[in-house]
């Protein structure tokens, strides 16, 4: 088991009944997990603030029927080879595609990698979700 700390801390009851209000909508078993997941949550965001290595996945949705989109996003994912670990490609209509691309490595260059997706024609929408190594979170 890890190495627990005992902490108390004092905040404003109105705070308080805002952070017991937003434990009652969740599925935490008490209280300590819900504010250990924050602190890991801040941890992960800080994280991407400084460019640490990170991972995250990119989803993209777009038009397969634009002329040689699939191409180029093939393309680009090749020339970022170093960066992606893995692609999950769905069908969703007959028109539309979806792209899950797990992606590792310094934040600034996910965030690249998905902006260099998304400007290109038949893109409708790309997003980044991003975690963490886990290095920092334990």
């Amino acid at each position: 088991m890890a190495d627990l700390m005992r902490v108390s801390f004092t905040i404003e009851r109105g705070l308080y009944e805002e952070l017991e209000n937003l434990l009652a909508t969740t599925q935490y078993k008490n209280r300590s997990e819900f504010i250990r997941d924050l602190v890991r949550e801040r941890l992960v965001r800080d994280s991407w603030r400084r460019n640490e290595e990170a991972v995250g996945t990119i989803t993209m949705v777009y038009d397969h029927h634009q002329r040689d989109l699939s191409n180029t996003i093939t393309h680009v994912q090749h020339e970022r080879h170093d960066a992606i670990l893995a692609t999950t490609h769905v069908h969703l209509t007959h028109d539309l595609c979806v792209e899950m691309i797990m992606v590792r490595g310094p934040a600034e260059q996910i965030e690249s990698l998905a902006d260099e997706l998304r400007s290109h024609k038949g893109v409708l929408h790309a997003a980044v979700s991003m975690s963490s190594t886990g290095k920092r979170l334990r």
